[in-house]
């Protein structure tokens, strides 16, 4: 089924995108909801006027777009997440706490349109896109670092040290002699 979108949808496309759903998404969400109709001839030839009357406004969109994206652009964050002592966060670092952070320099990005490529569960560097408009995404970096305390290099705590191996070989061979002792006096 083929949809005119009337307003942005995460992950399926923008206002006024002529779209191909499932129809049960269609019919039973997207349609009842208003945030799209269905995309006949006469819809799309609708649309495509309403695209020609309203392509300044569009364009200055864009732009606004774009001017913020040069602000925002090769930005870099520090966030702040509770962690063990390994490093390991406690929970995970979010497009939410991305948005607090930008806001904090004064940028009110809505979070929906903050996209981590990768899930944000340890110390250190990462990327992240802003999606400002369809056709403007800014690349940003940040860090986590660690609110309580410093973090230990290595992953895992260092085991314990072994036995030496000639105490390992004699612990072994006195074993059997100590059992064969034990089974004769239980013998008497």
């Amino acid at each position: 089924m083929e949809v005119i979108l009337k307003e942005d949808i995460i992950n399926l496309g923008f206002k006024d995108d002529i779209v191909t759903v499932k129809d049960g998404y269609g019919r039973n969400y997207l349609i009842p909801q208003k945030k799209a109709i269905i995309a006949s001839e006469s819809a799309k030839k609708m649309l495509a006027e309403e695209l020609r009357q309203r392509a300044h406004k569009l364009e200055a969109i864009k732009q606004e777009a774009q001017a913020l994206g040069q602000k925002i652009d090769g930005m870099h964050l520090e966030i702040k997440a509770k962690t063990s002592k390994y490093g390991v966060i406690f929970g995970s670092v979010t497009n939410i706490q991305l948005a607090e952070a930008l806001a904090e320099k004064g940028f009110e990005i809505d979070r929906k349109i903050i996209q981590i490529k990768k899930a944000v569960k340890e110390v250190g560097d990462y990327d992240a896109q802003v999606r400002l408009h369809r056709e403007v995404i800014v690349p940003i970096t940040f860090t986590v670092i660690s609110e309580n305390h410093a973090v230990i290099e290595s992953e895992t705590p260092a085991p314990a040290p072994a036995p030496a191996p000639e105490a390992a070989a004699e612990a072994q061979t006195e074993a059997p002699e100590a059992q064969a002792e034990e089974t004769a006096e239980a013998a008497e």
